[in-house]
């Protein structure tokens, strides 16, 4: 799926994928943040996820022009998750609500992990 959006010169899509990718580098750019995570749907093993692959640690709904993300990260060891959370849930929402012109209308932060 693709969220689309008017504008003068036309119309503008956005995918899914473009989604996925910037809020896992705004992720990334978090204190606290280790990785994306990725569950493997056959054995239930928790992957740590980094550089190109960070989409697969995002999960997009999309609805006429409101976006709903997903972040299921791996945070380091000996950090307040609930200001960490906070951090990315702000910065997230943020920079794909100023790089795209969307309404970002939830960012959930879903904890996989804890790496040292």
């Amino acid at each position: 799926m693709s969220v689309a959006m008017n504008n003068s010169l036309g119309k503008l899509y956005y995918s899914d994928e473009f989604l996925s990718d910037l809020a896992g580098l705004c992720a990334m750019e978090c204190y606290g943040i280790v990785g994306m995570s990725s569950k493997r749907a056959v054995d239930g093993i928790i992957e740590l996820v980094k550089g190109e692959n960070l989409k697969k640690g995002v999960r997009i709904t999309t609805d006429d022009k409101n976006v709903k993300i997903d972040l299921y990260v791996i945070v380091e060891y000996g950090v307040s998750i609930s200001a960490v959370a906070k951090n990315v849930i702000d910065t997230v929402k943020y920079n794909v609500e100023k790089g795209t012109g969307l309404t970002v209308t939830d960012v959930n932060v879903i904890v996989d992990g804890i790496r040292i």
